[in-house]
């Protein structure tokens, strides 16, 4: 199974940073997991990681759609699958960066789109908790009494895939191995989570749009506004909509700012909630504690030593 790192979080939490220390580290290149970096000339309010940023780390799904467009998970799932086969294929580490947490499920978990939307979710949650309980070699022992293909397919410490295969045995009666259609691939996945204190995270995130403001993003608001796209994908943005009933005189500026700040921290909120509930990453604090650093980049090594 191809080797795939993510990076996931609320904003402001450090991802951009880490990305590029990984990608260094462990020659890498990026993927977006954004739903919104992908449209042009939209750099200021979606924090879009600028050329002298990239330190040369090679990035991909950043500004491929117009305005107008829309791109969906499932564009998303498909084009993030063939550039993790390009880059697995050249030798290098495909590395997943974003806060859109349905695309990172709905690639890595094999989410079946427009079916099992995983609106019932509490078998995946009780095998989660076995597998903090038990531990991961019993959870795959468990695997191997009702799939041994899948379980000889699939590692141990691969708890998600696990998870996963035991999951379509418990909701179907068939066993994973014997599909015959993976609308997805099997990816040996570890997913980095940032996270710091709650308070600190608002700060930072409040800091971050006075920063934005001074940036220009008012300019970029008023091109979603100017051009129509108040009612598109790409205009429903954090940061952009907001400033839409201060163009049209109903708010002040400063009330459309704080109307940013206060979306962005309950969506940070909701960012959380969501990577904890659904994707189940290894959480590390780089923000207060150094040491979470090195713990970070001495799993992610670990984890690609695994299985070679």
């Amino acid at each position: 199974m191809k080797k795939v790192l993510a990076i996931v979080g609320p904003t402001a939490v450090g991802k951009t940073d880490m990305s590029i220390k990984l990608a260094k580290q462990f020659n890498g290149e990026v993927i977006s997991g954004d739903s919104m970096q992908v449209y042009r000339k939209l750099d200021i309010g979606t924090a879009k990681i600028t050329e002298s940023e990239k330190q040369g780390v090679v990035h991909h799904l950043i500004d491929i759609r117009n305005i107008d467009e829309r791109y969906s998970v499932a564009d998303f799932v498909s084009d993030a699958t063939e550039l993790i086969n390009q880059i697995s294929k050249a030798g290098r580490l495909p590395i997943i960066v974003g806060g859109t947490g349905f695309y990172l499920q709905a690639l890595l978990d094999g989410l079946e789109l427009g079916g099992d939307h995983y609106t019932d979710d509490h078998i995946r949650k009780e095998l989660f908790k076995r597998a903090a309980d038990q531990g991961n070699n019993e959870l795959h022992r468990q695997l191997a009494a009702v799939d041994p293909v899948s379980a000889a397919a699939i590692p141990a410490n691969n708890v998600r895939r696990v998870i996963r295969a035991l999951e379509v045995y418990i909701k179907t009666g068939r066993k994973f191995s014997d599909q015959t259609n993976h609308s997805q691939p099997d990816f040996d996945s570890f997913i980095v989570g940032l996270t710091t204190d709650r308070q600190k995270l608002y700060d930072r995130i409040n800091q971050r749009v006075d920063l934005m403001v001074k940036a220009g993003i008012l300019d970029e608001a008023r091109y979603l506004y100017d051009h129509g796209a108040t009612g598109l994908q790409a205009g429903k943005g954090i940061g952009y909509h907001e400033f839409y009933d201060y163009f049209n005189g109903w708010i002040s500026l400063d009330e459309a700012v704080a109307l940013v700040k206060q979306d962005s921290r309950h969506y940070a909120k909701r960012q959380l909630t969501w990577f904890r509930n659904k994707t189940h990453p290894n959480w590390y604090n780089i923000i207060e504690h150094h040491a979470d650093v090195t713990r970070l980049i001495s799993d992610v090594s670990k984890w690609l030593s695994e299985g070679v």
